[in-house]
């Protein structure tokens, strides 16, 4: 495969594994044909590959897309409405030991659906960071919720102190709840609580949306960490993070 050109200027990214600037990628189900070709072109820029929702469950390509993503160096994580039915039903343990058999290394805990109490949802983060990358979400389907935006950062910290590796502030793949209005509007006083109470290297940030990512980057750096990302939005993302877009340019390009 032939390397990209060096010629300009343009902020600085580390390469892989990295702690900041992460982009996680939101996979609605991709074929083993469509993972392959998407990642031999976008692996370098993917950090981690979420299998949203309970795809995993229902995809019989799924141990043979996970290894595809292992041997492109993209780690795989299962989606938290998987792990939040299996609560409901008692069945972690089971999950737990088919996402190992699959080769899963990291997988998400939300409470998305507000069918467990924080305690539960903090146990599940401590249990299960022992055998996976644990990713914690912060942030209902529907509605604002947590109610205020103290307790969105406060719930976001106890995650962490539980276990969890990074946390996820939910913006859903519409952009329409969670960190934002409904017209896809950034909740701003939410992402300076979340940032007054947790290190921005911890938390990813669910931007679906080129407008909604553009501001991320615009106000909180080139490195700052975006979920949802979705396959084919991989490569436009990072020519955002580069000032190669109007969108961001003026602010990304270096003196």
């Amino acid at each position: 495969m032939a390397e990209c050109p060096t010629f300009l200027r343009l902020p600085g990214r580390p390469d892989k594994p990295r702690s900041r600037g992460l982009t996680h990628v939101l996979d609605s189900g991709l074929t083993p044909g469509g993972t392959e070709a998407f990642l031999s072109q976008a692996a370098a820029l993917v950090d981690i590959v979420k299998v949203g929702w309970g795809i995993g469950y229902v995809d019989p390509t799924l141990e043979e897309r996970v290894r595809i993503c292992t041997d492109h160096d993209c780690p795989v994580s299962l989606g938290g409405t998987l792990l939040e039915v299996a609560a409901r039903q008692d069945r972690v343990g089971e999950l737990r030991d088919w996402a190992l058999k699959v080769g899963m290394t990291h997988i998400e805990v939300s409470n998305g659906l507000r069918a467990m109490p924080a305690v539960r949802k903090h146990a599940l983060v401590r249990e299960l960071a022992a055998d996976f990358v644990v990713l914690a979400e912060t942030g209902a389907k529907t509605g604002n919720y947590p109610p205020t935006p103290a307790e969105w950062a406060e719930e976001m910290a106890a995650d962490l102190d539980a276990g969890a590796s990074w946390v996820i502030a939910e913006g859903r793949e519409s952009g329409t709840v969670g960190l934002y209005h409904a017209d896809q509007a950034i909740r701003e006083d939410l992402v300076a609580a979340i940032l007054d109470r947790v290190p921005q290297d911890k938390v990813i940030f669910e931007a679906p949306g080129k407008g909604q990512q553009a501001w991320f980057i615009q106000h909180l750096g080139p490195g700052v960490n975006i979920g949802n990302v979705a396959p084919a939005g991989v490569l436009t993302l990072e020519t955002l993070r580069l000032g190669l877009r109007a969108d961001t340019a003026p602010a990304s390009t270096p003196a």
